[in-house]
């Protein structure tokens, strides 16, 4: 690995610790109702959202309350994101004439928006209108984000408060969190974009003629404010195509620098907000330190490899060495304005949560290199991970931590003064069971039928690799792809679309189930029989736990794809 690799990451994760800690700050004091900056301009507006719908944002609701007003706010937003794809040849803001998508397709990009993932199955500036880009996508960019954030909030306060019966009002959290985080952050780093560059229009695609006289159809819209809440929000899904690798959505270095501090930027934040509301910061700090190791680790092993090139050319006598005039290393799918390492830095950043937004296409990195990314989404996509999914799938790690720890040692298992029994350690466990069954399974139907292996692209572990690759980014709410598989089939948009649904609400439920068991304990004072939860002990402790339970799961399976794919290429036999 390169000198310069290095500091190009050390710098990333200066520039997102700087950041992330006073906005964790503010939105701890968000959600606490206490003072901001922001409220003389959006205190007016909350209340007449409340007033509009009925809302209020006093009333309390326990566990089962708060999922239900979530499933359904969910379920009716899908739905008419459903009507207007379908719908969209007949309404307007729609300068292309764009026809109904596909009922198949419709359903698979409902269900992706909805839960965060934004799985892409079609080229958006060739299927999607501008009203169905702006009213249907953005917003659920915004809304899905905003949930993942209020359900984090109900989890913390289920951890942090003694004696109660209730998590908080989602209404009132879904408003705050879309209100005063997500739409004024967007709002500027929108125009900063279009500042740099990222168009923002109502335009018809423009038509050109090229040197050799050929027609070019040069696509624009509504860009910029759709490309900074994809990568805020965690959400991944591009206005074009090529997503992040297309110079309208990413057009300089500091645009993509700027994407990737926004995808972590939340995600990293929320540890922050935890530790001020459980009124001990080191408890934050424990957990965005389990985050960063596992996150360096990965980036690191990412970037080495891609630069490390392919054994197999090194044997041919091909110089893979960096120089002043050539990178080096394996540049297939990269993006050349960007180079090796900030396109495995953000391969990276996008898989460690559930943002899947691509400057590079991952079908393309060695395999070891493309491994990181599932390795990240296997891991459950908690390093940072998804905005606020990321932090209450970390919580249910440490509570695995705690509880393991207990047992090996003889200390009582308590979190935050709050004893893990039975009730808690059974919710924990069926949220760890869920994400492989989910994945596991369809995948394993995939590879024995024909439907399923109709649409890779490479026969042997590497096809195998992308089938696993889908079902895991679905589960995982991500969004990126192994680009070699035809996803856009009757097979895939269906099966894929409840993955992606399974996936996010299946183990929303029993996190909050859990909350809302911890929430009415008693806090008991830290004694000689407590295990400690800071400190570099318990943060070792937490990356260990997270990597068996990782390995147990998936190991098999990871076996068969890129690991064995890592071994025939070493040995010369190619897929």
């Amino acid at each position: 690995m390169t000198t310069n690799a290095i500091i190009q990451v050390a710098v990333f994760f200066a520039i997102l610790t700087a950041v992330s800690i006073p906005l964790g700050l503010y939105i701890a004091r968000v959600f606490a109702a206490e003072h901001t900056f922001m409220d003389p301009v959006l205190v007016p507006i909350e209340r007449l959202i409340y007033r509009l719908g009925g809302v209020d944002p006093n009333a309390e609701m326990t566990w089962f309350e708060y999922a239900i007003a979530m499933l359904m706010f969910s379920l009716v937003g899908m739905l008419l994101l459903y009507a207007f794809e379908r719908l969209q040849g007949f309404l307007p803001f729609n300068p292309q004439g764009m026809g109904a998508v596909a009922p198949d397709l419709a359903w698979n990009t409902a269900a992706s928006f909805t839960t965060n993932t934004n799985w892409q199955a079609y080229g958006g500036e060739s299927t999607m209108s501008y009203l169905t880009q702006m009213a249907g996508l953005a917003f659920h960019n915004f809304v899905s984000a905003a949930s993942g954030i209020a359900v984090a909030i109900a989890v913390i306060r289920g951890f942090v408060r003694k004696s109660a019966r209730t998590l908080g009002n989602f209404w009132f959290d879904l408003t705050r969190a879309t209100l005063w985080v997500l739409l004024p952050i967007s709002v500027v780093f929108a125009l900063v974009l279009i500042w740099q560059g990222v168009p923002d229009n109502f335009s018809p695609y423009t038509h050109a003629k090229t040197v050799e006289g050929a027609e070019q159809v040069i696509a624009q819209g509504p860009v910029a404010s759709q490309e900074i809440i994809k990568e805020l929000g965690t959400n991944g899904g591009g206005f074009f195509n090529a997503n992040s690798a297309h110079p309208y959505e990413n057009p300089t270095p500091l645009t993509n620098l700027i994407e990737i501090v926004a995808i972590f930027v939340i995600g990293a934040a929320l540890t922050h907000t935890f530790g001020k509301m459980a009124g001990d910061r080191r408890q934050g700090w424990t957990l965005f330190a389990a985050m960063a190791f596992l996150f360096f680790v990965g980036v690191f092993v990412a970037i080495a490899c891609e630069q490390g090139g392919n054994p197999q050319f090194a044997k041919m006598g091909i110089n893979q060495a960096p120089s002043a005039t050539q990178s080096g290393g394996n540049m297939e799918g990269k993006e050349v304005r960007f180079g090796i390492v900030d396109s495995a830095l953000f391969a990276t950043v996008t898989t460690d949560t559930s943002c899947g937004a691509v400057d590079s296409m991952h079908d393309s990195y060695t395999p070891l290199g493309g491994f990181i990314p599932l390795l990240n989404m296997q891991i459950g996509e908690i390093i940072f991970g998804g905005v606020g999914s990321g932090l209450y799938g970390m919580l249910v790690m440490a509570v695995l931590s705690v509880f393991i720890a207990g047992l090996m040692v003889g200390r009582t298992p308590e979190y935050l003064g709050k004893k893990i029994e039975g009730r808690e350690m059974k919710l924990a466990m069926l949220f760890v069971l869920i994400f492989p069954a989910v994945i596991l399974l369809p995948a394993g139907v995939a590879v024995v039928t024909q439907a399923g292996l109709s649409s890779i692209s490479n026969p042997g572990p590497h096809g195998f690799s992308q089938i696993l690759y889908a079902y895991t980014e679905a589960s995982a709410n991500n969004g990126s792809a192994f680009g070699g598989l035809n996803a856009n089939t009757p097979f895939y948009n269906w099966t894929l679309g409840f993955v992606m649904l399974f996936g996010r609400f299946l183990m929303k439920i029993p996190v909050l189930a859990m909350a809302g068991s911890l929430v009415g304990k008693k806090s008991v004072p830290v004694s000689a029989g407590t295990f400690p939860t800071t400190g570099f002990v318990f943060v070792m402790l937490l990356v260990g736990v997270i990597m068996i339970v990782a390995a147990l799961t998936f190991f098999p399976a990871d076996a068969l794809g890129p690991i064995v794919e890592q071994l025939a290429m070493r040995a010369g036999h190619l897929y």
